[in-house]
């Protein structure tokens, strides 16, 4: 497979980072992460007009008709840069809505996001349980021409200040997604004390909540299961970015951190320990792009490329983040130095989406399904 950017590709990478550097510095990030509002602010809007909130829309609701891969790219500008940025959940939101949204529901909300006038989050997880449509207790009924919601959801990215919710809950056994109005009678959000200081998190409670019956995304698990997939390649993606950065960080502290007279990075053990972050980046990126490609593609191996991605992201990037803090010594430690905020959103990201075991877990069982692949 080739991994080789295109043209248009390179051009988004780098116009991202560019932005990115002028618009979400070290010392920007923090001034964000600590604002109560935690929704990035000028940052989303520049998104907005970069054209990351439509990458994967379609061009008749404003978007740019692109794919998963390209999703990833800015993903891993933004676990790069660390930034606060509501990108990903509403994303992921809106791969949902083109894939099984109504036309009315697509005509009404897609440019919406396409634009980058209003945001989304997925409430999928809840407490005690993972990040799979089978883990899904929240419940919907029906009644008269919609549905009343009851559950509870945690680790919803950027909640408060979505204008809809995609909320994952079973009607008649099967996980299925409905679009919900955050301002909907019912719907509470609080926000959660979380290790990772650059991104918003969120309790939402759904307490008798009515939604319409176009509000429906979908009748089978199919539709949810393929949104797991999504996310988790989007957030190792994020953690790819991340350990990059961690790398380079890494690299330059033991250029001119000197010991006994002389730099740190001449030692053999040190060269190993960037050599060995290294080979983990690379292959994290194998894993990632080849998973995104796959699920564009709609491959037979989609599902399974996908917890590779997540499960050796997951590991490996944690594994990084932990070689950096210690070539850095004491100094990693401290609340000035930057480095903690990447060693937070990665520890994050870990769980996230499903942690290293449970991919592993669900690889297995899907090589189990289908022999002949392994």
């Amino acid at each position: 497979m080739d991994f080789e950017l295109s043209e248009e590709q390179a051009m988004l990478r780098d116009v991202s980072r560019s932005a990115l550097k002028s618009h979400a510095s070290p010392e920007q990030v923090r001034a964000m992460a600590g604002d109560s509002r935690g929704d990035g602010g000028e940052l989303w809007r520049l998104g907005g007009e970069l054209g990351w909130t439509g990458l994967a829309l379609p061009e008749e609701h404003g978007g740019s008709g692109q794919g998963l891969v390209e999703l990833c790219l800015v993903a891993e500008e933004l676990g790069r840069a660390a930034a606060p940025d509501p990108f990903l959940p509403t994303a992921v939101v809106g791969l949902a809505v083109v894939t099984s949204g109504s036309g009315e529901l697509r005509e009404t909300v897609l440019p919406q996001l396409a634009g980058g006038s209003a945001a989304a989050a997925w409430a999928l997880a809840e407490p005690g349980g993972g990040w799979t449509a089978e883990s899904v207790r929240a419940t919907a009924v029906r009644d008269g021409q919609g549905f009343v919601i009851d559950g509870r959801k945690t680790a919803v990215q950027d909640a408060d200040h979505a204008t809809w919710l995609l909320v994952t809950a079973l009607l008649d056994g099967e996980p299925v997604s409905f679009l919900v109005d955050r301002g909907t009678p019912g719907v509470t959000v609080r926000r959660q004390k979380t290790l990772d200081e650059t991104r918003a998190f969120h309790e939402v409670r759904l307490e008798a909540v009515h939604v319409p019956e176009t509000r429906l995304l979908g009748r089978t698990a199919a539709p949810t299961r393929r949104l797991c997939d999504a996310a988790a390649v989007l957030t190792a993606g994020d953690s790819l970015g991340a350990a990059e950065r961690l790398l380079e960080m890494t690299v330059e502290y033991a250029k001119v951190r000197k010991q006994f007279g002389r730099p740190i990075g001449s030692f053999q053990a040190i060269k190993h320990k960037c050599s060995d972050m290294l080979m983990l980046v690379r292959g994290a990126r194998a894993a990632v792009h080849y998973a995104a490609m796959a699920l564009d593609a709609d491959a037979e191996d989609a599902g399974r490329a996908a917890s590779v991605a997540k499960s050796f992201a997951s590991e490996a990037l944690s594994r990084v983040a932990g070689e950096a803090l210690q070539t850095h010594g004491g100094i990693g430690f401290t609340w000035e130095h930057d480095l903690h905020l990447y060693l937070r959103r990665v520890k994050t990201n870990d769980m996230l989406h499903g942690s290293a075991a449970a991919h592993r877990e669900r690889l297995c069982a899907l090589l189990l399904e289908a022999p002949s692949a392994v």
